[in-house]
């Protein structure tokens, strides 16, 4: 008895099974690797990078569709050099060396991607330049013929510093010398009357052993106003090959800032900026406060803060060309970061 075939039937099954046994010996795509992103900090808590990290339990995107690495880095101005030899992805920069990335190191494919971190913003604090409580500086114009410490030329706050000054009549190098000295070594600078002035940055302003013997005569508000002090940047070629990896990224930072600076979490935020400082948490109650720096909550910088900020840079003599910042801003991803977040 011969038994009837459907043509069409084998001829699908055929097709199936040969697809098949010309698949087996080879191997499926494999999944697109995580995009690395290897991010620059200084200090803690000023710094995102560390602090993001610290919470991976919050991480949507993290090991998915990247993986970070927090890189540090003693200020700024190596920045510049770590994202010229292409060492670095994201590179956090003060807005003095990010002009001077543009001007000296001519990274003009540098953007600005986030925000990190402004001074002088209502209701937050704001870098210091105190003066002993004893000693003969009670004025700025007191400062004539002084010594004034810096923590490194051309940093934000010795712009800060040189624009004060201008603005009483003083000028750098002929009305007064300035020296550089780590923010760590400020305090013993001013006891030992090594300095006249020095420049104060959390959490070393906040030094209770400091404060005793010291007074602010300025603030980087009373100088700058408000100063976008510190923000995130990326150049374009790693945003045009990967900026929906950067999205996620971004969508990730902007949650943890939130979580930081959630009053809720204010017991166990202060407790992680205390361990990775290795300092007692009571000496870090003020991160994420109103005494600390502000951060905005959805990641976005303030251009014109930045642009006003890089005017006096230039009026000081430590910047020679005028930079249209928004040249310089892609902030279409923290956008759509912070709109997936609501």
């Amino acid at each position: 008895m011969t038994v009837g075939i459907n043509r069409r039937q084998f001829g699908r099954g055929a097709l199936a099974a040969s697809t098949a046994l010309a698949t087996a010996g080879r191997a499926l795509p494999a999944a697109a690797a995580p995009v690395k992103i290897r991010v620059g900090w200084v200090v803690v808590p000023a710094s995102s990078a560390p602090l993001v990290l610290e919470k991976k339990d919050i991480l949507k995107h993290f090991g998915q569709s990247y993986v970070a690495e927090a890189i540090h880095f003693e200020g700024t101005p190596p920045v510049i050099t770590a994202m010229a030899a292409g060492e670095l992805e994201i590179g956090p920069l003060a807005f003095s060396s990010f002009a001077l990335a543009i001007q000296n190191a001519h990274l003009d494919d540098l953007r600005v991607v986030c925000d990190e971190v402004q001074d002088g913003v209502a209701g937050h604090g704001t870098n210091e330049f105190m003066v002993l409580k004893d000693g003969p500086v009670k004025s700025v114009a007191d400062l004539k013929g002084k010594v004034l410490a810096t923590n490194a030329m051309g940093s934000a706050v010795d712009i800060a510093m040189r624009a004060m000054l201008r603005r009483n009549g003083l000028e750098a190098n002929k009305d007064y010398t300035i020296i550089e000295a780590p923010f760590p070594a400020m305090r013993a600078m001013l006891a030992e009357k090594k300095a006249d002035l020095i420049s104060a940055v959390p959490p070393f302003s906040l030094d209770p052993n400091l404060r005793t013997i010291a007074n602010t005569l300025f603030t980087q508000k009373d100088a700058f106003g408000i100063t976008q002090l510190t923000m995130w940047t990326a150049r374009t070629g790693f945003i045009d090959k990967n900026r929906a990896a950067l999205v996620d990224f971004l969508e990730d930072v902007v949650d943890a800032v939130r979580w930081y600076t959630d009053p809720k979490n204010h017991e166990e935020a202060v407790a992680i900026v205390a361990r990775l400082n290795k300092t007692p948490p009571a000496r870090m109650e003020w991160a994420f406060g109103r005494r600390d720096q502000y951060r905005d909550p959805n990641g976005m910088p303030n251009l014109t803060a930045l642009q006003s900020n890089l005017q006096l840079q230039k009026e000081v003599g430590l910047l020679r060309q005028d930079i249209d910042v928004k040249k310089y801003a892609d902030l279409s991803m923290v956008a759509e970061a912070a709109k997936r977040l609501g």
